[in-house]
């Protein structure tokens, strides 16, 4: 993986380096370990926005998301309804397609059955945490043989808009594997977080 130098000197993994928002980005979010459903939910939400899209335009535009999404509370988009939907396709703060729109309203309904099911979505989700070792499959550099698990079973759970590609994405950016580029100074700090860090699924 590609690295740059950051304004500090310190290198980072290449993509930090992409526009001036990513840094912070890169640096405080993405890798580290996150077990709170709403920042789950809505980082498998923005990411089925970003489908076809550059994360730079979703980021952009995350807050607007978080205002239009009821702060991405899945028990309550999972009660969006027909005008809700019409509310969300005059916003132009964020992306207004009908088909992702609709998908983040069902994908609530299903957080909300696998929370009640599982306790909460972060103990269904972090039962996908990569081995050590895993990361992105050479031949796409988009997915693993987790992330295509993980979207196997979502699909089968009634979700959309959450494929192998998405799934692997989600997992890099919420801490289920470490994909910092060796050489990035941010990748031991998300390995001492991830070594402190108690997957709900072994708690």
């Amino acid at each position: 993986m590609e690295v740059f130098l950051g304004p500090d000197g310190d290198p980072r993994c290449g993509w930090a380096g992409g526009a001036p928002e990513f840094l912070g980005y890169h640096d405080t979010e993405w890798g580290f370990p996150v077990d709170d459903d709403r920042r789950l939910f809505e980082k498998v939400s923005l990411e089925a926005f970003q489908s076809g899209l550059s994360w730079r335009t979703i980021l952009a535009k995350r807050e607007n998301f978080r205002r239009a999404f009821a702060g991405f509370d899945f028990h309550a988009v999972a009660e969006f309804d027909e005008a809700d939907v019409q509310r969300l396709l005059g916003d132009a703060g964020i992306v207004r397609h009908r088909g992702k729109i609709e998908a983040v309203i069902n994908n609530a309904g299903r957080a909300v059955e696998l929370a009640a099911a599982e306790g909460s979505l972060a103990a269904y989700l972090w039962r996908y945490e990569a081995p050590a070792g895993e990361v992105a499959t050479p031949l796409t550099a988009s997915t693993s043989p987790t992330s295509v698990a993980l979207a196997k079973d979502l699909k089968k759970r009634g979700w959309r808009f959450v494929g192998p590609t998405t799934a692997f994405a989600f997992m890099q950016a919420m801490g289920l594997v470490n994909d910092h580029a060796v050489e990035c100074r941010v990748r031991s700090d998300v390995a001492e977080a991830r070594r402190r860090f108690t997957p709900p699924a072994r708690r």
